[in-house]
């Protein structure tokens, strides 16, 4: 069952620093995407790779290149084939999300290659783009020769048969493989332990803190001080005194947070980009989540620590004193126990889940979410069950501005226009949920991001995404509002009108192009609430108990922080769970 990091890391090493070409979002599909698929795969049934049209001399040898339409556009794929059969699959241009793209390849290259065809399952975490590129190889095989139907985004390899495989010994196992879960490995692995086993559902680690472009929370950094930014520990933690987490979480989290940088550091992890406050970027161009995640892959490779992708956390072992012993976990259609003496969960929260949202945050199902597939709150029920405490169900981040339909967070100009498809300008009122149903009010059901000149210069996550064509542009505002496809002469009238009436300490809106807009609406980012977990990440009782064997950090966790604080608490868990596993 252990599958190999090399395959997954494949290419990764090399984004760090690279960041201005990749995005800041996930792919996933939306609802309606997902029955559009489901009616392609009904209009057009897959064949399987038995049932391909072959002709008598099979495949072709040679370098075959077609292209695929998938999450960011067209991309281009090049097929090799050697002594008959495909040996190489390449990606050779296109505007993918290469922050996917290049942990999606090496694990469906190996799909297709070990199936000698296109219909395989894709790569969870990635579906869109795994769509594009199994298209595009059914279309070169098809130029070398062999005909294997028409690829849809419903395509799969054949299903398997369920079994119940023998179950597996270790330490630790940590369900969940993004900051949380990896940074609790690596910690683990700091403290002595050396039999470490991560979980994630998804076919690629990272879960959504990859493709945040801000790191904030974290002090006493080397960006702070050479920009003579500092802040102690008490003023981190008079910051936080809204915060609902206990005054001893939050003493423990301002302590991680004063050493994080220097142990991020330690393995090659650099922020090097300190832009205010406790903000930081890996640079002033590049996004700080792809270089913590590239780091620690490469971290948690180095370290041979068995991590298992493609596989789901489900349900807790529990023996008759209560003591969590370890995890049920399912890979395809198989399921297996995982037996440990201590687990930690870092599943994430459950922004993916409508169903959780209508019953313990109601009302924000109605919006879609920035956040990952993966955050589906797979433990929520399990935690329920056993007697754990729940807390802060029905607090959410709501995010203003994600990108219709990419889902990228965008924003961040020091001057925007928010217009609905008339032209007219939107003023919000009320809370967070507000402001996102009335957007889906408006025509289409979103609204438009609008800036200028000087917004574009002002915050890179704009020229950024400029720069990537998810922004239209004009050298007027009727040239954008053309582009856009929103009332021009209604928009120049709100654009003069925001100037003649300036709110105060406001800058007037540029008179001269180019402009630049984008179809938004809000989105959930994140849960706030989970399980609730005490200073040592340990988890508690609804009695206020703690759970012996059972760790948990992150979104998956009650607390008010957020990608930092993840990693903090991730740390926190792999270093007291290994102390706990040392000491027996």
């Amino acid at each position: 069952m252990k599958k190999s990091l090399s395959l997954l890391l494949a290419g990764t090493l090399l984004l760090s620093g690279c960041s201005t070409e990749q995005t800041t979002q996930t792919e996933q599909t939306t609802p309606a995407q997902t029955e559009a698929a489901t009616e392609a795969s009904t209009e057009a049934p897959t064949e399987t790779a038995s049932e391909a049209t072959e002709e008598e001399e099979g495949l072709k040898d040679g370098t075959y290149t077609a292209t695929g339409s998938g999450y960011g556009g067209d991309v281009e794929v090049a097929l090799t084939v050697t002594d008959g059969k495909m040996s190489g699959i390449e990606i050779t241009g296109g505007n993918e999300t290469s922050l996917v793209q290049n942990r999606m390849l090496p694990v469906l290259e190996e799909r297709i290659l070990e199936a000698q065809s296109p219909v395989v399952d894709s790569v969870s975490g990635a579906t869109f783009t795994s769509y594009a590129v199994k298209k595009a190889v059914a279309d070169a095989a098809k130029e070398a020769g062999v005909d294997f139907g028409e690829i849809t985004m419903a395509t799969a390899g054949p299903e398997e048969a369920a079994q119940e495989l023998e179950a597996v010994e270790t330490d630790l196992v940590i369900v969940g493989g993004g900051p949380a879960g990896l940074g609790a490995a690596i910690a683990a692995s700091d403290a002595g332990l050396t039999d470490i086993i991560v979980v994630e559902k998804l076919d690629i680690l990272g879960g959504n803190g990859k493709f945040d472009m801000n790191f904030f929370d974290l002090i006493n950094s080397q960006a702070m001080i050479e920009a003579g930014n500092e802040m102690t520990k008490e003023e981190f933690i008079a910051s936080k005194e809204s915060s609902w987490d206990s005054p001893e979480r939050i003493q423990a989290w301002a302590d991680g947070e004063w050493e994080l940088d220097e142990w991020l550091r330690s393995y090659g992890v650099e922020l090097n980009y300190n832009y205010g406050g406790t903000n930081h970027m890996a640079e002033a161009d590049a996004y700080a989540g792809e270089e913590i995640l590239d780091g620690m892959e490469a971290k948690v490779k180095e370290l041979g620590i068995d991590v298992r992708t493609g596989t789901k956390g489900y349900d807790l072992i529990i023996d008759d004193s209560g003591k969590v012993t370890g995890v049920k976990v399912q890979n395809k259609n198989n399921t297996y126990d995982i037996n440990a003496k201590a687990v930690i969960i870092a599943t994430g929260g459950f922004c993916y889940n409508k169903e959780l949202l209508a019953e313990y945050a109601p009302g924000y199902e109605v919006l879609n979410t920035s956040n990952q597939m993966g955050a589906t709150g797979d433990f929520v029920k399990v935690f329920e069950k056993n007697g754990y405490a729940l807390d802060h169900m029905d607090t959410m981040s709501v995010f203003s501005n994600i990108i219709v339909p990419r889902r990228d967070l965008t924003g961040g100009a020091d001057l925007a226009l928010e217009v609905n498809a008339e032209g007219e300008l939107m003023v919000h009122e009320g809370t967070s949920l507000d402001r996102g149903k009335t957007i889906l009010e408006q025509t289409g059901k979103s609204v438009f991001y609008i800036t200028d000149q000087t917004g574009y210069d002002s915050f890179y996550r704009i020229r950024k995404h400029v720069g990537l064509g998810y922004y239209s542009q004009g050298e007027t505002l009727a040239d954008l509002a053309e582009a856009l496809g929103i009332d021009k002469e209604q928009l120049q009238a709100t654009v003069d009108e925001y100037n003649s009436n300036l709110p105060e300490g406001k800058r007037a809106f540029d008179q001269e192009g180019p402009f630049y807009g984008v179809k938004v609406e809000a989105a959930n980012h994140m849960t706030k609430g989970g399980v609730l977990a005490n200073e040592n990440a340990q988890v508690l009782t609804t009695e206020n108990e703690v759970v012996e064997g059972l760790y948990a950090a992150g979104e998956v966790t009650s607390t008010s922080g957020a990608y930092s604080a993840a990693v903090v608490f991730g740390r926190i868990s792999g270093t007291k769970a290994a102390e706990y596993i040392l000491g027996e």
